[in-house]
């Protein structure tokens, strides 16, 4: 699965791809649809969802939590209908700033804003004739949700500073972690636009809901890994068994990170039980009470604390988000507020000091 998914990304399209089987001890089928890999119940019930629903021009609302490869079911949807020639592009609506957004997804027109040196065309409108995915749709600012909404209503985009509207042809996927519905309630979201996008909504299930293919996904992403001189290593039985009792807060995203580190700094071809880093080896170890100190600040204090989430998961500031309970954009702010936020860019993890 993806790391960190990236502010604004553009996917070319591929040829639509088979399923194929995989065997891991020659005894058990698993299938290999592009990057998603599963063996269990609930991911082939999805996946015969995405093929009921792909060859449709409906749109689709991706419910589930962070790490669990939302991304990668869009795609899948993409490549299984007849866009799949076109273009799949892909943007991140809660790593802009709301100024960045509606120029990242509508364009602008040259000298329309300081800085608007020239014309940019937006995503929206890269996406024609494709599929547009929207991923944390959640946090969308209500004045580019109305944006958005007439978008879909009309078919059409207007870029900042731009006059004359422009025809766009798009299938849109959506995806959140949120609970839309309550965002409703609470006035952050829109009805007519949640109306709009869930026609179809489908459900990533969490990574403890489908133990039975972390196994499969752990020999996936150990021959898949960035270290290709160490790829191939084999897992131990009892290591292996408590990969499988973890719960994976994560998901799929922190299976992954914690494959790559293991096929990096395990010594040898099988990876051991202690091989594994402590949070999975002693998972019930509670950390010690939190003494008060009169020379550390409330705000020093939750700085350093947000700096270990980040580290915990490597950088990955949406499921660091998730982990502290706050939303993406509250973690943004902290960071551009510690001047941290550099260290933590785009496309990055964090820098070394």
């Amino acid at each position: 699965m993806s790391n960190d998914s990236s502010a604004t990304t553009v996917l070319p399209s591929s040829q639509n791809q088979t399923q194929m089987s995989w065997n891991q001890n020659q005894t058990q089928k698993v299938i290999e649809n592009r990057s998603i890999i599963y063996k269990s119940d609930v991911m082939g019930q999805m996946m015969k969802m995405i093929d009921r629903v792909a060859p449709s021009q409906a749109n689709i609302l991706v419910l589930g939590e962070s790490g669990t490869g939302k991304e990668l079911i869009a795609r899948a949807v993409h490549e299984k209908s007849n866009r799949r020639t076109k273009p799949f592009v892909a943007i991140n609506c809660g790593a802009l700033r709301e100024t960045l957004l509606e120029s990242e997804l509508f364009g602008h027109e040259k000298g329309s804003f300081t800085g608007a040196y020239n014309k940019k065309i937006g995503l929206a409108e890269v996406a024609n004739g494709g599929t547009l995915f929207l991923d944390e749709i959640g946090e969308l600012p209500l004045a580019i949700q109305a944006k958005l909404l007439r978008f879909i209503q009309e078919g059409e985009i207007f870029r900042v500073g731009g006059k004359e509207p422009i025809k766009v042809d798009i299938r849109l996927i959506c995806a959140t972690n949120r609970e839309l519905d309550q965002e409703v309630v609470r006035g952050n979201f829109r009805e007519d636009l949640f109306y709009r996008i869930n026609t179809i909504v489908v459900a990533a299930p969490p990574l403890r809901r489908r133990k039975e293919d972390i196994p499969v996904l752990i020999q996936y992403f150990l021959s898949q890994g960035h270290s290709y001189l160490n790829r191939g290593k084999t897992i131990d039985e009892e290591a292996l068994k408590l990969l499988v009792k973890y719960e994976w807060p994560g998901n799929i995203r922190e299976l992954q990170n914690v494959c790559e580190r293991l096929q990096i700094l395990s010594e040898g071809h099988m990876i051991m039980t202690n091989d594994l880093p402590d949070f999975i080896r002693n998972p019930e170890v509670k950390e010690e009470g939190l003494e008060f100190d009169p020379s550390m600040p409330l705000y020093e204090l939750e700085k350093r604390y947000i700096i270990k989430a980040l580290a915990h998961y490597g950088g990955n500031k949406t499921q660091a988000a998730q982990g502290l309970g706050i939303t993406i954009k509250t973690l943004y702010n902290k960071l551009h507020e510690y001047g941290e936020f550099e260290k933590y860019a785009v496309h990055t993890k964090p820098a070394k000091d």
